[in-house]
């Protein structure tokens, strides 16, 4: 019985313990953040300050609204950050119609001549650029 207890004690132990260090050892801005691209849209999931400030977004004008829904339409790239919030995003593409969620902390890029419904489901707060070619 001992074998069998130690056996499974390395088998939990030996990962979990490596989980921990991976955690630890990792730098924080790398842990949290996860980049990932939806029907064309790349969204930043908890982008690092240090990206933020490199980007200017403090600077970038800012954009207040409570519960819409809207046809919009990108006439230029537009990079936005959400400071707060959640917005449901509907986007048809090439016949294929989805949605996805974006909100506060999300810094999310949608490529020009993008046309979506853009519905706030909480109140939103956010810093917008406009890729002017």
């Amino acid at each position: 019985m001992k074998p069998f207890v130690l056996r499974l004690s390395l088998i939990i132990f030996i990962p979990l313990t490596l989980s921990i260090l991976f955690l630890i050892l990792m730098p924080k801005e790398t842990a949290m953040s996860k980049t990932y691209e939806v029907f064309g849209v790349t969204i930043h999931k908890n982008p690092s300050k240090s990206k933020l400030t490199q980007l200017g977004v403090s600077t970038w004008p800012k954009w207040e609204g409570g519960p819409l829904k809207i046809p919009w339409s990108f006439k230029e790239e537009e990079t936005m950050y959400l400071l707060e919030g959640k917005v449901k995003v509907s986007v048809e593409v090439k016949g294929a119609v989805g949605s996805f969620e974006i909100g506060g902390g999300d810094l999310v890029v949608f490529p020009k001549g993008m046309n979506i419904t853009w519905e706030v489901t909480e109140p939103v707060k956010k810093h917008y650029s406009l890729k002017k070619e």
